[in-house]
């Protein structure tokens, strides 16, 4: 009869998740990886297997719990679309300016993870081209429902728009990593948003 884990999986999971997206997948030991976790090296293998399937399941993590917060955010139907949309960018701005080592953010697991491997580890770049699917059709019907609503006037396809506001939200991210502060984070999102009313 197997012996029953003596630990919490999901709690070990964020704490791997946060190792990650501190010091990237590369830099990532698996020292780094116990000491983190408080697991010796065979609870890691046994449970996640290999680094790489930890640092998978970390990223799917990572999305689930970010893109969830942040779609709940331009989903929310009592506010107009453009004010959820200047929700999510403020939701972003404070997100960076909270936790600063020196200066700089962690940014963004996802855009970091896209910059270290996308192009050379599969499934990785699948999962984050379905999260980045996923964000850009709800971003795009946001913008469809603010034509509607009248709060975006921007007569540009509304799928270029959803790509330009996911790029200028990447582009704020390494912008902080970079050093950028509020002020600069803020002026970002303004120029942004002020491409959904010209």
């Amino acid at each position: 009869m197997p012996r029953p884990r003596m630990f919490d999986e999901e709690r070990a999971l964020d704490a791997a998740m946060h190792t990650f997206w501190e010091k990237g997948y590369e830099a990532t030991s698996t020292q780094d990886l116990c000491e983190a976790t408080g697991l010796g090296r065979s609870s890691i293998y046994n449970t996640f297997k290999s680094k790489h399937d930890l640092f998978e399941r970390a990223l799917a993590h990572y999305i689930d719990t970010m893109t969830t917060a942040q779609l709940a955010v331009l989903e929310d139907t009592r506010r107009r679309a453009a004010d959820r949309i200047r929700a999510l960018f403020a939701m972003v701005v404070d997100g960076e300016t909270e936790h600063r080592a020196g200066g700089r953010s962690l940014g963004c697991l996802t855009v970091n993870t896209t910059v270290e491997l996308a192009a050379r580890d599969s499934r990785a770049a699948e999962l984050l081209e379905r999260d980045t699917a996923r964000r850009l059709a709800v971003l795009r019907a946001v913008i469809e429902e603010g034509r509607r609503d009248g709060s975006i006037t921007s007569q540009r396809d509304a799928g270029a728009l959803a790509r330009f506001i996911n790029a200028a939200i990447g582009g704020m991210r390494i912008s902080s990593q970079g050093g950028a502060d509020r002020a600069a984070l803020e002026s970002i999102a303004e120029v942004t948003l002020d491409a959904l009313t010209h």
